[in-house]
């Protein structure tokens, strides 16, 4: 109950700190990949669905599910990336491996739920 408390009247880079298990200047590193990758991704897009498009301006149904499918392993590929870039790799391959074991509903090699 005392934990509860504590947690309660922590930063938000504490909590993110804690429930990562890192510090709470690693915390800045890790969101600063996340914001990169997600930019990545939206400057990468437009030039894509500008090719996909033609000259009628009209997105084909397969273009859109094709990205969609996809996005999931580029995305996750360009957080590798920037992960590796900015000396936060190893995190962010465990975050992977949690993110694709409860997305196919795996649980971790030593048996708990994670």
């Amino acid at each position: 109950m005392n934990e509860e408390v504590t947690m309660k009247k922590a930063g938000w880079m504490e909590r993110l700190g804690k429930r990562w298990g890192v510090s709470p200047s690693r915390v800045l590193i890790i969101l600063l990949a996340f914001a990169c990758t997600g930019f990545t991704v939206m400057f990468l897009k437009r030039p894509l669905v500008a090719w996909a498009s033609g000259s009628d301006g009209e997105q084909p149904l397969l273009f859109s599910v094709l990205y969609y499918v996809l996005i999931l392993p580029i995305y996750n590929l360009i957080l590798l990336i920037y992960g590796a870039l900015l000396g936060q790799f190893r995190f962010f391959w465990e975050f992977e491996q949690r993110f694709f074991r409860r997305l196919f509903g795996r649980r971790p090699p030593d048996g708990r739920a994670r």
